[in-house]
């Protein structure tokens, strides 16, 4: 074990020590590299303290360890099945691309889309993923003439580390060269360099839209105009290769469901695997430190067999039950109000990991609440879980729409946070349904599984027959008052219909 963290710190090392000799290493590729080397120097001195005491891994241990190293590493497991799914195509379409190629939705998903966990039906999607272990991408984004868009890039444990758009950077035209660890070198003129901690970089765009044969013509336009092509052909006429089908990736069964039958060995395996081109930031330090002693080290081959019999058998018990602590947080790690439960830290996490995990695990790809607030309903005012057995409204007072610059949406999922499918292929409500108001200026919204009549139908969410889910997106919320960040503006609470 000492070895292998020692040859995790050495390559690190080494690769730092060559750049500053060349004289060629950037601020950013020193500090990354740096940044790896004090990560594994803290688990090689555990590793060191441990095996001078020899004592064994307990299964109590296995269990406690196990489960950290977990929800820890969820994102970044979750990420790499994510990327497999969305990319094993031979040529690039509405929702899939082949590696370092954009997909371009060109109409809002439907029930039958099960790649993402809780996708939005309010922006067309264009996303890509991109490796820079090789070489430096470049994103071109064209002049967006005002439409409220954002491109967030999101690294391999899910941090948004940049997000051009219409909030941070206008929507006049803007070119990037997204670079990775360690990465130095001379960028063409015009482009403003964005460093990803890591590797492997997904490019998550949104760009809203109406839903109108106009719009979408309008945002299809945008949509073509944005390039995405390797530095070394930039500038350049560049036509991308086709992409390697892999018959063994399971594009069918759900991702969360695919993490989530992993069983341990395998599960840590790829997440010590992935570790060695995404590494742990400095703040990751303890975590590697503690993981190392059930065997866990970024860039090695993680073997269950070298654990003692009981540890091993606690460790294999430790994807479910870890799987179920995280979820269980959703009720204890936000702020709930009228029966809504929210997060204000997404998209930047620090060390807090199973915050991390869960908003990968309900809403992977979730924004800088900067950018977009995500609060999720699962019971009505009376604390009774929402049923299509039963009608619901949700009642704003005049004036009292969802405070926001950019947009806002109240999307209706099943219990699996998947679209429902309804006879009005509506999955998402918002102001550009044209909500008819009450005498006295409120809004209602019906949510519910049969229709509340013709006159009413333009406020209709519909459900399914069983269990829902409610999520109200807020793009751009607020931040002075009336404002949800702040305090000053409340959710209303989902009452039974009388």
């Amino acid at each position: 074990m000492i070895s292998a963290v020692t040859q995790y710190l050495a390559h690190f090392y080494e690769g730092s020590a060559k750049m500053k000799c060349h004289g060629i290493v950037s601020d950013f590729g020193f500090w990354t590299s740096l940044s790896a080397f004090l990560v594994a120097s803290m688990a090689l001195n555990v590793i060191r303290a441990n095996a001078q005491d020899a004592a064994p891994v307990t299964a109590a241990d296995a269990t406690a360890i196990g489960t950290d190293a977990y929800i820890y590493g969820y994102p970044l497991v979750t990420m790499e099945y994510t990327r497999r799914v969305l990319t094993n195509v031979a040529e690039a379409s509405a929702i899939k691309a082949p590696m370092g190629q954009l997909a371009r939705a060109r109409e809002y998903p439907n029930a039958s889309f099960h790649d993402v966990t809780a996708p939005n039906a309010d922006t067309l999607y264009t996303s890509g993923w991109i490796d820079l272990s090789k070489e430096p991408y470049v994103l071109s984004l064209p002049d967006a003439h005002g439409r409220y868009y954002l491109f967030p890039m999101l690294d391999a444990w899910t941090t948004v580390f940049e997000v051009p758009g219409k909030r941070t950077t206008g929507t006049g035209a803007q070119t990037y060269a997204i670079t990775g660890p360690g990465w130095s070198g001379t960028l063409p003129a015009g482009v403003t360099q964005y460093k990803s901690p890591t590797s492997l970089v997904w490019l998550l765009g949104r760009i809203y839209c109406t839903g109108t044969k106009a719009d979408y013509k309008l945002v299809h336009e945008m949509q073509d105009q944005i390039s995405l092509v390797p530095l070394s052909a930039y500038g350049k006429p560049y036509t991308p290769p086709a992409g390697t089908v892999d018959p063994n990736v399971d594009t069918k069964t759900a991702v969360r469901k695919q993490v989530g039958d992993l069983d341990a060995a395998t599960y840590f395996g790829l997440m010590a695997q992935l570790m060695k081109d995404n590494p742990p930031t400095a703040a990751d330090a303890p975590m590697i430190a503690r993981i190392a002693k059930i065997g866990i080290v970024p860039g090695q081959p993680f073997d269950l067999g070298k654990l003692p019999a009981d540890a091993q058998e606690a460790l294999k018990k430790v994807p479910k039950d870890a799987a179920e602590k995280v979820i269980a947080y959703y009720k204890d790690g936000g702020k709930s109000q009228n029966g809504w439960i929210y997060f204000k830290q997404t998209g930047i996490y620090g060390t807090d990991y199973i915050n991390r995990a869960l908003v990968t695990a309900v809403g992977l790809g979730a924004n800088r609440p900067q950018d977009a607030v995500y609060p999720i309903s699962e019971t009505d005012a009376d604390g009774k879980p929402y049923s299509g057995a039963n009608k619901y409204v949700m009642h704003f007072e005049k004036g009292k729409l969802p405070p926001v610059e950019g947009f806002w949406s109240l999307t209706m999922y099943d219990g699996k946070y998947f679209f429902v499918e309804n006879p009005l292929n509506r999955y998402s409500i918002s102001a550009r349904n044209k909500l008819k108001k009450n005498a006295d200026g409120s809004v209602d919204l019906y949510l519910q599984h049969e229709s509340p009549g013709k006159d009413k139908e333009s406020n209709w969410l519909p459900a399914p027959a069983d269990k829902f889910i409610l999520m109200l997106r807020m793009y751009w919320p607020k931040e002075n008052p009336p404002s949800l960040l702040d305090g000053t503006w409340s959710i209303p609470a989902v009452k039974p219909a009388s």
